[in-house]
């Protein structure tokens, strides 16, 4: 991929880079204090064996399967760029290290909805297949020059289809095929709701650096995406934390914090693209979204322990349509969405990638996950989800 950045915008990519990679760690604390005291060290370990992994896979052949020369427009060459070989330079080596933490993140997001009882073994090797056969592939359908969804005209600033769909709808997948957790419900409760704020303000800072820095130079996209990204961040916010004092009288913390992540989550695809009113209304409008779509959820007896469904998959889709309706080519992307003048075939083009991403995640996260299961076995036994999996998984308590 032939970018030309000057230094400026080389040292904001690295700065986002890092920012980027920061929001895992985040995201162990925002999901380490959703779980129960006896899974957090767990939970924890899970993000940073997915940052060491997915950090190797990526240099040895994720990235060019997501960025080499395309094959019929839905993988890049698998050889092409082996080891990164050929991607030398400041440019190159700054944009392949920048994607690196988007491939490291996405799985991450997955094991919210699996904790508590998925087995540490099995999900070393389902993410190393995970990233390799779903995330690379969508990345190059959407971002890459050659890639289908990229030719079709698709609009997807900073991963609203290739992170959140194909995460989300693939953690939907594997909560249902991993079964329930063993207890009452009522039993499931956060056990460090100060964790999940701390993950929260963590995510949200390292976001800036998601979505301002997909521009991929220091200039006035970045900036209005770091506007946006912020401002549909606090819309999703105070949307959930409404919601949850109209309905018990009392705003609820986790759900304020929660309504922020799925804020940050719909404004990513449009973030490139969108102005701040049109941030406050995807904000507010994903926090219905996945308000509703958490009741749907515990209607239906799916047991996604951390709701990654409703706001990774359901908030990337509604993200991702309102990127068709509210783009604006006066922010830079130079088509207007449907609500700018522009044609529908705009929202529906969103709606074929979107629909595209959740089949090929779907189908392909239900494949894998039936082989490791007859294989390898996805749940730990009923002894070590009863002890819990700090001990029963790596002998050690985060608690002492």
């Amino acid at each position: 991929m032939n970018i030309n950045m000057d230094a400026g915008s080389i040292a904001w990519l690295l700065t986002a880079s890092a920012l980027v990679l920061f929001m895992t760690p985040g995201l162990a604390f925002f999901y380490g204090g959703l779980v129960r005291a006896k899974n957090v060290l767990n939970l924890m370990m899970q993000c940073f064996m997915i940052m060491g992994l997915v950090s190797i896979t990526w240099v040895l052949w994720g990235y060019s399967i997501a960025f080499g020369p395309s094959i019929g427009g839905f993988v890049g060459n698998p050889i092409t760029h082996l080891g990164l070989d050929g991607i030398i330079g400041a440019e190159a080596q700054s944009f392949a290290m920048f994607q690196m933490m988007f491939a490291i993140i996405t799985p991450a997001l997955i094991v919210g909805a699996v904790a508590d009882r998925f087995k540490f073994s099995t999900l070393i090797v389902f993410v190393a297949l995970w990233s390799t056969l779903v995330y690379s592939p969508i990345a190059h359908w959407v971002w890459a020059s050659g890639g289908w969804l990229f030719e079709m005209g698709a609009l997807d600033f900073a991963g609203g289809t290739v992170v959140h769909i194909s995460s989300g709808f693939s953690a939907l997948i594997a909560a249902i095929l991993v079964g329930k957790r063993s207890g009452k419900l009522e039993s499931f409760k956060p056990h460090n709701i100060p964790y999940v704020l701390l993950g929260t303000g963590i995510l949200w800072f390292g976001w800036f650096g998601f979505n301002a820095g997909s521009s991929l130079a220091a200039d006035g996209i970045a900036v209005n995406a770091f506007l946006v990204t912020n401002t549909s961040a606090a819309a999703g916010a105070l949307m959930m934390m409404f919601l949850s004092m109209r309905e018990s009288g009392k705003p609820s913390a986790v759900m304020t914090a929660t309504g922020a992540v799925a804020g940050l989550v719909a404004i990513t695809p449009a973030s490139g693209f969108v102005g701040p009113v049109a941030a406050i209304l995807i904000g507010a409008g994903v926090g219905l979204v996945s308000w509703f779509c958490i009741k749907i959820k515990n209607q239906r007896g799916w047991d996604d322990s951390l709701d990654v469904w409703a706001v990774h998959g359901m908030g990337g889709l509604w993200g991702a349509i309102a990127t068709g309706l509210f783009a604006s080519a006066a922010y830079g992307v130079g088509v207007d969405g449907l609500f700018s003048g522009g044609s529908f075939s705009v929202v529906t083009t969103q709606i074929i990638a979107s629909v595209a991403s959740i089949a090929y995640a779907g189908i392909v996260t239900f494949v894998l996950l039936k082989i490791l299961d007859s294989t390898l076995g996805l749940r730990v036994d009923s002894k070590d989800e009863q002890a819990g999996m700090d001990i029963s998984v790596h002998a050690e308590e985060a608690y002492n």
